[in-house]
């Protein structure tokens, strides 16, 4: 059965055209004040994408803001739900849909990870969520955690700072630099995923 995607008005639409073979989501908060933050390093792995492959990210109907770019030969959904982090599954739903993502496995969700150091990316084939709020949301919407997952290290914070306030803030220097490799690491990665399989993919760029 083809997937189908709901309008605003909440009429079912079917997919027009051929579906994405990819779905790259980026977690984070939208607006200014949340730019640069660790809680948004997934949304700078979609922008990468973006600027590689000549797309702009363009206000969706799922709430989302988003694009289809071609590397090589391949159609590549990228987007950032607008939704806020803790409702994240009500954008990436619907873009599940409209992209024609029938084989979970082919969306693939960057976000911060508390319980890796800065500098470091792991590829995550379902599993636990550590907690996480955005993912989360995923699963109660999607119902299933089977989707995979780019981790990436934003390091604990310090004893006197609750996690929450970590992630909403910018990094140090010293961090930013680091995470700057690790996005370009992550958007390798996401690009290797067209050609090769997820096993090789983790031993490649996980780190």
């Amino acid at each position: 059965m083809a997937l189908r995607r709901r309008s605003n008005k909440g009429k079912s639409e079917p997919r027009r055209g051929t579906p994405a073979d990819l779905l790259v989501v980026g977690l984070g908060n939208p607006g200014d004040k949340y730019e640069g933050t660790r809680h948004n390093i997934g949304v700078e792995v979609v922008l990468e994408l973006a600027a590689r492959h000549g797309g702009t990210l363009k206000k969706s109907r799922e709430a989302a803001l988003a694009d289809e770019i071609r590397i090589g030969d391949f159609r590549v959904a990228i987007a950032f739900p607008q939704t806020f982090m803790n409702r994240s599954g009500e954008s990436v739903r619907p873009l599940v849909r409209r992209y024609g993502i029938e084989d979970i496995t082919r969306l693939v969700v960057v976000h911060d990870e508390l319980d890796l150091d800065p500098g470091r990316f792991k590829v995550k084939e379902g599993g636990g969520l550590a907690g996480h709020n955005g993912l989360k949301s995923i699963r109660d919407h999607l119902h299933t955690t089977d989707f995979l997952r780019f981790r990436i290290g934003v390091g604990r914070p310090p004893e006197h700072m609750r996690g929450a306030d970590w992630v909403l803030k910018r990094p140090d220097r010293q961090d930013r630099d680091t995470l700057d490799h690790v996005v370009i690491n992550a958007t390798d990665a996401a690009e290797a995923l067209l050609t090769t399989s997820v096993a090789d993919v983790m031993n490649r760029f996980n780190v």
